[in-house]
């Protein structure tokens, strides 16, 4: 066979596999929305149907109704609230810190960067009972500044950054400082307008792990009230009965913001991976 008649044979199996792959992916996120406009019994029965057999809207009703048991906007709004905030402070102390390793000379800056690298290689989990034990001697349990601070210092955001400063040219620099420019200045008006994609990956990012995170809301958050969405949805399952609509409708408005989150930013993600040396 021809090469002429084998290409449209492989861009035909190139597609059907990107088919595949999106399906994989948009699959989950159809199945959570078609469960969560059934009732219980449709949510259950037997063979499953991807289409509600009634629709019905009852599952979001007790979620977005102020004052329930389960104050599911409330938990919402904590959510967008210390997930903002959060990456506010990453993109802030990460930015400041990969640029004076990246740009600026000093003394054990190589061994200082190494070991912040080498954070990285630390399970997480390790870090659980110092930062316990710290929040709960500042009096931060049960608040949100417990979700917020602790994980304001981000090892990858440091090193995610300093990646992308370091490809950025010396002349730059030697221009500004030739005009007259402190290192400040060269930071505020030079760098940090050439990093924009690389800012807005790492907000996207941050904002994102803080968002989906649940191990450490559960450790320093026990009112319903102070939950974020990932520990108050695991509540919507009962003891003794699972309400699968109920919690896929939770499930529903959770990804709603990371949906919008990645399609606003999508552009700036792909070019600052891209810029940054991470790809690939």
């Amino acid at each position: 066979m021809s090469a002429t008649a084998t290409r449209p044979l492989s861009r035909i199996t190139f597609y059907a596999l990107l088919v595949l792959l999106t399906w994989v992916f948009v699959a989950p996120l159809l199945w959570m929305l078609s469960t969560s406009l059934k009732t219980d019994f449709d949510a259950t029965r037997q063979p499953l149907s991807w289409l509600p057999r009634p629709f019905t809207t009852q599952a979001y009703v007790p979620l977005l109704t102020l004052g329930s048991e389960t104050p599911v906007l409330r938990w919402f709004l904590n959510s967008i609230f210390t997930a903002t905030a959060n990456a506010l402070l990453v993109v802030s102390t990460s930015v400041l810190a990969a640029y004076a390793l990246a740009r600026l000379e000093f003394p054990g800056r190589r061994v200082l960067f190494g070991l912040i690298v080498g954070t990285l290689f630390i399970p997480t989990f390790l870090f659980l009972i110092p930062n316990f034990l710290i929040v709960t001697r500042l009096g931060w349990l049960d608040s949100l500044w417990a979700v917020i601070v602790p994980g304001a210092g981000s090892a990858f955001g440091v090193f995610f950054m300093r990646q992308f400063f370091s490809t950025l040219p010396r002349e730059l620099e030697e221009a500004a400082l030739l005009d007259g420019a402190n290192h400040w200045q060269i930071f505020y008006r030079v760098i940090l307008p050439l990093s924009r994609p690389s800012i807005a990956t790492l907000t996207v990012l941050a904002f994102l792990t803080n968002y989906n995170d649940f191990i450490w809301p559960v450790y320093v958050l026990f009112s319903p009230q102070s939950f974020t969405l990932p520990p108050g949805l695991a509540i919507l399952q009962g003891a003794y009965t699972t309400h699968y609509p109920a919690i896929m409708a939770g499930g529903v408005i959770a990804s709603i913001p990371a949906i919008l989150l990645f399609v606003f930013a999508q552009r700036y993600v792909i070019e600052g991976v891209s810029r940054s040396g991470l790809k690939g």
